[in-house]
């Protein structure tokens, strides 16, 4: 793998360079050539020790790329350690707000009417300024209050320049440094880069918005915005005004007016919904993007940042969260190995230990309380030090429950996540088996009943001809069939003679009552003879289980 020499990369490498050198990670650039790609001055200007808090204005002033690439990081415990982590995950994107001449001239050019055309007021002071874009209030010509958000001009070219160079960094650092080949950026990289530029796509925000309005019904505190579709476009984005606050500025007095504890169980139950039933949700359940309305309902925004799960992976995923919620480590373990593929040197042993021991150590140190989200986000950090490779999907959620455990706590401090996870694993499970019943599901079961059906007859076919051809073979993969028949024997021996001790035993017994001159210590002396003769039988018997067959359990062991 090679880098481009293109004029517009060259000035990415060294940022990229830069970075890992001021941050310690300089094991990534010696050796390979690019440490030529900065100029010595300017490494030496950056000599002193950075802190954490550090790295997080650094990519913020690099640019929106490297922003989103750092809220990104913030969920990989498996590549940063927990300063850098803390850091990261307040790593904020408010940016100078573009002019409001350009905001005119995007919306304009995006819905193909002037402003004071489609709207009745247009507010020209932003309410807030991201990397990515802006929003405005506005209202609608029937007098619907809305909120517009509006692209940034060219993010998007540059957003792509900027990838196009980071995976061409990130697959040379896979081929060529041993940190690379262990921790695999090239995906990290091509994941960030579909989520980014679907995120730039506000239809897709759209869409997601009236995915979740439909799907999260039934939570009645919980509301998103009602997008407009005739104003939204790829760049342009308009949908309901919530009036409310972000529950991070709630005070304690606030707190005491609005049920914490209640909003606090139906969110974390909503996005046990998304993610264990629904199998789409909401990736960064940020406190900041949370909202609690005047009538004390929260409203989430900001669903730009979306993923989805498989059936199977919802299946391991509900059991791997209450084996954490109860403390059951050596299953949380067991459920994680399921869930993902071993690389070269993969250390089973090592990774069930230290998954075992961190639930464990969790629970003794919580006590009835264990934060799902933190145990998540550090099992997988021990899965990459034990060479296992967790799907993208493990880190999303990760993210989210992380991001979720902090909102749950601002609401209600006292909340107790794991309480709700086993009271919701029930309803969960007779909510997944009803969807199963569904007409789309049974329609696609009954398209697989009718394709085996069809099948079957050229299968059997096959088999008959293979048979009638004596072509048939039939692989089994058993034990020696010489220890099974050795094992089989002595049983089959031990139960004769058991049933022959019995027998002479019974018999002696019947016998006692017959008399003759033969005694033996004063009764008859052939009943006696079977009895001694039982005895010994069985005192054999038992010193033969208790001093051969041990050692062989011993050896078998070993």
């Amino acid at each position: 793998m090679s880098l481009s020499l293109k004029t517009e990369h060259l000035k990415r490498y060294k940022d990229i360079v830069w970075l890992f050198m001021k941050y310690g990670r300089s094991d990534l650039v010696k050796g390979t050539g690019l440490e030529a790609a900065l100029v010595e001055e300017e490494i030496s200007a950056e000599r002193a020790a950075p802190v954490a808090d550090e790295l997080a204005s650094d990519l913020e002033k690099l640019g929106p790329t490297y922003i989103k690439l750092g809220q990104l990081l913030s969920t990989r415990a498996d590549l940063l350690p927990p300063p850098y982590l803390e850091a990261l995950s307040r790593l904020q994107d408010n940016v100078e707000p573009i002019t409001f001449a350009e905001v005119e001239r995007i919306v304009q050019a995006e819905l193909g009417v002037r402003i004071s055309k489609a709207f009745a007021r247009f507010d020209s002071r932003p309410v807030a300024s991201a990397s990515l874009g802006q929003v405005h209030r506005a209202a609608l010509r029937d007098g619907r209050e809305v909120v517009v958000k509006v692209q940034r001009p060219n993010i998007r070219e540059r957003i792509v320049e900027d990838f196009d160079a980071l995976e061409e960094a990130a697959g040379f650092l896979d081929s060529k440094t041993e940190v690379g080949h262990r921790y695999e950026f090239s995906p990290i990289v091509s994941e960030l880069r579909k989520s980014l530029l679907r995120e730039l796509d506000y239809r897709e925000e759209a869409g997601n918005l009236r995915t979740f309005r439909q799907n999260m019904s039934r939570f009645e505190r919980i509301i998103f915005p009602e997008p407009v579709e005739d104003y939204t476009t790829s760049r342009v984005l308009t949908m309901d005004f919530i009036e409310g606050r972000k529950i991070t500025s709630l005070s304690p007095l606030g707190r005491m007016e609005i049920d914490g504890e209640g909003l606090a169980e139906e969110l974390f139950r909503a996005y046990l919904q998304q993610i264990l039933v629904d199998g789409i949700f909401h990736a960064d359940p940020h406190p900041g993007n949370i909202f609690i309305t005047e009538d004390s309902r929260l409203a989430l925004l900001d669903l730009g940042m979306v993923a989805r799960v498989t059936s199977h992976f919802q299946d391991n995923l509900l059991r791997l969260l209450l084996a954490i919620s109860e403390g059951r480590g050596e299953d949380a373990a067991e459920i994680t190995v399921t869930m993902g593929e071993k690389k070269e040197a993969f250390d089973e042993r090592e990774m069930r230990r230290r998954i075992a021991d961190l639930v464990v150590r969790h629970t003794d140190a919580s006590l009835n309380k264990i934060d799902a989200g933190q145990v998540v986000l550090e099992i997988t950090r021990i899965a990459a030090d034990c060479n296992f490779r967790l799907p993208n999907e493990f880190t999303m959620i990760a993210k989210a429950l992380l991001n979720l455990d902090q909102a749950v706590y601002t609401l209600s401090p006292t909340f107790d996540p794991n309480r709700v996870i086993r009271q919701y694993a029930s309803q969960i499970m007779q909510q997944r088996i009803l969807r199963s019943l569904e007409p789309g599901h049974l329609m696609t079961n009954m398209i697989e009943v009718k394709e085996f059906v069809e099948k079957l007859p050229g299968r059997v076919n096959k088999i008959l001809d293979a048979v009638g051809n004596n072509d048939l073979q039939i692989r089994v993969d058993a034990l020696d069939e010489k220890v099974i028949m050795e094992g089989a024997q002595k049983v089959a021996n031990r139960i004769t003679t058991g049933l022959i001790v019995a027998a002479m035993i019974v018999g002696a017994a019947l016998m006692m009552d017959v008399q003759t001159s033969f005694q033996l210590f004063g009764y008859p002396g052939l009943a006696m003879l079977f009895f001694i003769f039982a005895a010994v039988v069985g005192a054999y018997l038992v010193i033969t289980i208790l001093f051969y067959d041990q050692p062989n359990k011993k050896r078998k062991g070993d």
